[in-house]
């Protein structure tokens, strides 16, 4: 209805957004609110995408997709689901022996899950692998192997990077532990679909994630999670634990200490990870590890958000002498 005055781009050139007027093929493009010039590239996950005409052009490889457990009962699945169960018994938290093809896997995952504190919230305290004929038991900060009888070779290795054990195997899988609480399972791109358990079936639908071992797909995380227990001598797990609302007493210095997720330190990767999950189950954690111990289960939170940030190419330097410090020369 009336004329505003200001500035526009003559015919033919954009406005660049950073208050100039460009030709079409010098178009920035924008990530995380940050400006990228044509042909700049930038890396997400394993792809690689380029800046072209404004707009991201990215390769399509397949990635490989990686499962965590940590702290006190907290799972994020290969799709990206995140959600918490707390089981006191041996789970399978990923296999490919899924579906009709029972007989044809090559390997399998349990973790045995045990209370950890008061208020009846479970860790990881021991990591079985099943590879072939091989079986690696991992606890006590170390690993040892058992040979069986059944199943094919399948050849691994095993290295020590910083604070974690990688072992990697030649069928395409990678268990990384902190020797704590804390497991990565990776996979290569072969297994999407064909894998089943705690951590998903790997075909980029998180909705689809809690898939029974009858193959029911389920709403609830426990009734998920009990279908995926070893031994049927287990109780199945019939509530939500709250561990702040049984130790209330905790629950001021839990959020405090938990809030340096929410903090400047982590501003870099707000917008890329959402911390809020992560600030939750740190809060969880810092609540429940009541039996000494409880810095750790609070680094160990800290260091899942810490981990997923560097995965998403935000490196934070979050550790300090007073918050989680590392004995780099111990580790060297």
């Amino acid at each position: 209805t009336e004329c505003i005055s200001g500035c526009v781009c003559p015919e033919g050139l954009f406005d660049d957004g950073r208050g100039g007027c460009v030709e079409e093929k010098d178009c920035p493009c924008i990530h995380n609110n940050q400006w990228y010039s044509p042909g700049q590239t930038i890396a997400v996950d394993c792809n690689t995408c380029t800046c072209q005409k404004g707009f991201w052009r990215c390769t399509d490889s397949v990635c490989f997709g990686t499962c965590m457990i940590y702290g006190s009962g907290h799972y994020i699945t290969f799709d990206g689901k995140f959600y918490d169960f707390d089981g006191n018994c041996e789970y399978v938290a990923t296999q490919d022996f899924c579906g009709a093809e029972k007989s044809s896997g090559s390997f399998s995952v349990i973790t045995e899950n045990v209370p950890c504190g008061t208020t009846g919230v479970t860790c990881s305290k021991a990591i079985k692998m099943f590879l072939g004929k091989t079986e690696l038991k991992l606890e006590n900060k170390d690993y040892k192997e058992i040979q069986r009888d059944v199943g094919e070779d399948v050849r691994y290795w095993n290295r020590t990077v910083g604070l974690y054990l990688v072992i990697e195997a030649s069928n395409g899988m990678m268990l990384i532990w902190d020797k704590k609480t804390t497991v990565f399972i990776k996979l290569t791109p072969a297994y999407k679909g064909k894998v089943c358990g705690l951590c998903g079936n790997f075909d980029n639908k998180a909705s689809n994630d809690f898939t029974t071992r009858s193959g029911l797909l389920e709403t609830n995380a426990l009734t998920f999670g009990n279908s995926w227990k070893q031994s049927s001598m287990c109780p199945d797990v019939t509530h939500e634990i709250k561990p702040c609302d049984l130790k209330p007493h905790r629950k001021s210095w839990a959020e405090k200490e938990c809030s340096i997720i929410k903090s400047e330190v982590f501003k870099i990767c707000h917008s890329k990870v959402d911390p809020s999950p992560f600030y939750e189950a740190c809060v969880h954690d810092a609540c429940s590890c009541d039996s000494g111990g409880d810095c750790e289960c609070f680094c160990s939170a800290v260091a899942a958000y810490a981990q997923e940030c560097t995965k998403a190419e935000a490196c934070v330097f979050w550790r300090t002498p007073d918050i989680c410090p590392i004995f780099c020369d111990y580790y060297n």
